[in-house]
């Protein structure tokens, strides 16, 4: 018996966490598929064949599937789980160039894989689906296409400059709300880039991943509106699309360690609370401490 729960769907990809139950030793019919995916273990092990070639897959070898490829599965060991990644024709395209197909049916999967991939389920459990996951499954999926696929020659590579310029309109977009740059791949598509490239140009120009900057601003945003009073977090939260309030808060305190009440608070005046005159500037106190000239 084959499940399939999708953990995130999007119109470049489609993530699912497929288990089977089957424990039969003999080849399924064949079946057909029309996508490009990226298939890895999480438990168990399996057989496939494509193209008359049979593979035993597990936890240490993954393998990659082209659309038109007939392939046949056996489950001679019992169940599996595994992490099924669809991926559009467009975006493969954008990771391995034009017309590029893989050279090799399976995917050796190294610890620095095997650890992205636990990122990315880690990253389907948040709700920054567009941004946190994106950039995880970019990654895992440059991976994963760079060593099937021979030679691969990104599409677009551009110079230093160019980029320079890509991510100085995808920062613009950002700060202003873009109704674009609500999603990593919308973003992309709207500057007219892939989104492995965008992804790319952020850490190489900046130090710090898109998703980290989008934080940043959004973050900075929250703390303006919070020191210019604003009571109502749901509100916020939407306003400044976060998921919910919930989504809001964690994100705040993991980067700040208060939550928006807290921080608030900390903005606000006190009631009766002034600064030292020049010679005490750095010490607050209160409007009766005369020592301090602030009565």
């Amino acid at each position: 018996m084959l499940t399939a729960d999708p953990v995130a769907t999007r119109p470049g990809f489609a993530i699912s966490a497929v288990s089977c139950r089957s424990d039969h030793t003999r080849w399924s019919a064949p079946e057909v598929r029309a996508d490009y995916r990226v298939v890895l273990v999480r438990r168990g092990r399996f057989r496939r064949t494509a193209g008359g070639a049979p593979a035993d897959i597990d936890t240490v070898l993954g393998y990659v599937g082209v659309p038109g490829e007939e392939e046949s599965f056996a489950h001679p060991a019992g169940g599996d789980t595994c992490t099924s990644i669809s991926v559009a024709p467009h975006l493969w395209r954008s990771l391995a160039g034009d017309g590029a197909e893989p050279t090799a049916q399976t995917l050796y999967t190294d610890p620095k894989l095997d650890l992205a991939h636990r990122r990315l389920l880690a990253a389907g459990r948040s709700e920054d689906i567009d941004y946190a996951l994106a950039e995880e499954l970019l990654g895992l999926l440059s991976t994963a296409i760079g060593r099937t696929v021979a030679g691969r020659t990104l599409v677009g590579d551009a110079a230093a400059e160019r980029d320079r310029s890509l991510v100085a309109a995808a920062r613009e977009a950002i700060t202003e709300a873009d109704p674009a740059a609500g999603t990593l791949f919308g973003l992309a598509e709207s500057l007219g880039v892939s989104p492995y490239r965008l992804s790319r140009a952020f850490p190489r120009h900046l130090g710090v991943s898109v998703t980290h900057y989008r934080h940043r601003v959004r973050i900075g945003q929250a703390l303006d509106r919070l020191e210019g009073g604003e009571t109502s977090i749901s509100t916020l939260a939407a306003e400044l699309g976060y998921a919910d309030q919930a989504h809001l808060t964690r994100t705040v305190r993991q980067h700040l360690g208060h939550t928006p009440t807290a921080l608030r608070r900390l903005l606000s005046p006190e009631p009766g609370l002034r600064f030292c005159p020049a010679d005490h500037v750095t010490s607050p106190c209160r409007a009766r401490c005369a020592r301090h000239g602030a009565g």
